[in-house]
C-alpha cells in the first residue's frame, strides 16, 4: 500500500503519550492461554480485562511517554488511511446519499483509555463508539493480527481502520443505531445474529473504501486486496474459535464466518454501492 508521504487526517486524538497507569499483570495465564483470551477477547466482542485481572499478579505500572519508532509510524500509517476514508465516504455520501459526510475521530492508545462505550484495553481489541462518534484503536493490534492471527501486511491492517470506520457510516447512515436498538430488546441468539449482519455490512462498506482508494488514490499494490481478504478470513468467528481450542457454535458467532467476512468484503469491492451491502436484506448471509 502506498502511504507514505500522503495527506494526514486532522480527526486523530493520540493519546498513547499520556503519563502512566496501573494494571495487573496476568501472572496466572501462561503463554498460550493468554494468547488464547486476547484472541477471544480482540473478535468476539468480550472484555477479558477482568479475566486477566482475575488471575493475580502485582500491580505493574506501564508508562507510555515515550513513544517507538514503530508507534510513531502506526500513527502515521492511521492518520493516512483515515484521511483516505474521509476522502472517500464524502465523496460517496455526495453521489449516493445525497449529503455531507460527517467523519469520525480515531484515538490512538496505548494499553488502556477510557470511552462513553466502556474501558478500552489490548483485551478489548478495536471498536467504534457511537455514544462519542469516535473509534478505538491500540496500534499494538497491528503486531497481534499479524503474528498471531496471519494476517500480515499494511493493507490488512488498513482494512481494520476501514472496518472501525466503516461503523461510523452505519452510525450516520441512521443503521447502527436501529439495529442495537432492536438488539436490546431481543434474546441473546437473535442479538448475536443481527450483530452478525452489522458486522458484514461493515466488511462490505470496507470493500466499498478499497475500490474507491484505489480509483481516487491509487495506492492499493500488487497483493493488498488478498492481504484484506486474509484479514477477514483470519478473524473470522469460526476460524478464531477453532484457533481458540473450540468447536465453533454458530449461535455465539457475532461478526460471521471466514467465509461470510471475505465475500461481503469482495463483493463491496466488486459493486461500489452501497444499497448492495444491505446485510438485513439479505436471505442469505
Amino acid at each position: 500500500m502506498k502511504w507514505q508521504g500522503r495527506r494526514r487526517s486532522r480527526n486523530i486524538e493520540d493519546r498513547r503519550g499520556r503519563a502512566g497507569r496501573t494494571r495487573r499483570s496476568a501472572g496466572g495465564i501462561g503463554g498460550v492461554g493468554l494468547i488464547v483470551v486476547l484472541v477471544v477477547g480482540y473478535f468476539l466482542g468480550i472484555d477479558v480485562t477482568p479475566l486477566l485481572n482475575s488471575q493475580g499478579g502485582a500491580p505493574v505500572q506501564q508508562s507510555t511517554n515515550d513513544l517507538s519508532v514503530a508507534d510513531q509510524q502506526a500513527g502515521e500509517f492511521v492518520s493516512v488511511t483515515l484521511a483516505d476514508t474521509e476522502e472517500v465516504w464524502a465523496s460517496i455520501f455526495d453521489s449516493q446519499v445525497g449529503r455531507d459526510y460527517q467523519p469520525a475521530t480515531l484515538v490512538l492508545f496505548k494499553n488502556a483509555t477510557q470511552s462513553p462505550c466502556g474501558s478500552a484495553s489490548g483485551a478489548t481489541g478495536p471498536f467504534y463508539c457511537p455514544a462519542d462518534r469516535k473509534a478505538y484503536l491500540d496500534t499494538a493490534f497491528f503486531t497481534t493480527l499479524s503474528r498471531q492471527l496471519g494476517a500480515s501486511g499494511d493493507f490488512a491492517a488498513a482494512y481494520v481502520v476501514a472496518h472501525e470506520i466503516a461503523h461510523h457510516v452505519q452510525n450516520e447512515l441512521g443503521i447502527l443505531g436501529q439495529a442495537n436498538q432492536i438488539r436490546r430488546q431481543v434474546s441473546e441468539v437473535e442479538s448475536n445474529a443481527i450483530s452478525v449482519r452489522i458486522e458484514l455490512q461493515a466488511d462490505c462498506y470496507s470493500g466499498i473504501w478499497a475500490r474507491e482508494a484505489q480509483a481516487r488514490f491509487g495506492s492499493i499494490e500488487r497483493g493488498d486486496l488478498e492481504e484484506a481478504v486474509n484479514a477477514a478470513r483470519q478473524i473470522g468467528d469460526d476460524t478464531l474459535q477453532r484457533n481458540a481450542g473450540r468447536r465453533p457454535m454458530p449461535h455465539t458467532f457475532t461478526h460471521g464466518t471466514s467465509a461470510q467476512r471475505a465475500a461481503w468484503f469482495q463483493r463491496g469491492y466488486q459493486s461500489g454501492r452501497l444499497e448492495d451491502c444491505d446485510t438485513f436484506g439479505a436471505s442469505q448471509l
